[in-house]
């Protein structure tokens, strides 16, 4: 069975992730923890990984039950057919969650270093160091063009 990409109403992931389980689908939605800081109050909030995607893994024949749960919207597709995701990386998205840092040890970067992040959620990972900004250091995620900015 195929890991597949389902686009959700906005805001809604988890609890479209809730009712595909309840409906005895396998589901996985990647969930990060976030301190938030309002204007009285810090929180942590979890939210998640990727806005409006869920990831269901289902067999071809099942591909319809999806659309009986309320909030989902459709499959992402890619080249005319569904957006197939394979089991190694769905593990290794599972693997990089589920690492939490032991310890933070800082070090001096010139913009264009290149490292290897050695633990944590993105461990393994090439990345390019960009700035350091006050209290934030930014990072360039080579393997996914993303900017990943680490908070102090």
């Amino acid at each position: 069975m195929n890991w597949l990409v389902l686009y959700t109403k906005p805001k809604n992931e988890v609890k479209v992730a809730e009712r595909l389980a309840a409906a005895g689908i396998t589901v996985y939605c990647p969930l990060v923890t976030s301190l938030r800081q309002w204007s009285d109050r810090k929180k942590k909030v979890t939210l998640p990984l990727f806005s409006s995607y869920v990831f269901v893994q289902l067999a071809e024949v099942q591909r319809a039950a999806v659309f009986e749960v309320p909030g989902v919207v459709r499959y992402l597709f890619w080249l005319g057919k569904p957006a197939v995701v394979r089991e190694e990386e769905m593990a290794t998205l599972k693997e990089m969650l589920s690492d939490t840092y032991k310890e933070v040890r800082l070090a001096t970067f010139a913009p264009g270093d290149r490292l290897i992040l050695k633990e944590g959620v993105f461990k393994g990972q090439t990345a390019t160091f960009k700035e350091q900004k006050g209290n934030q250091t930014i990072l360039i995620l080579n393997s996914l063009g993303t900017k990943l900015i680490l908070e102090k």
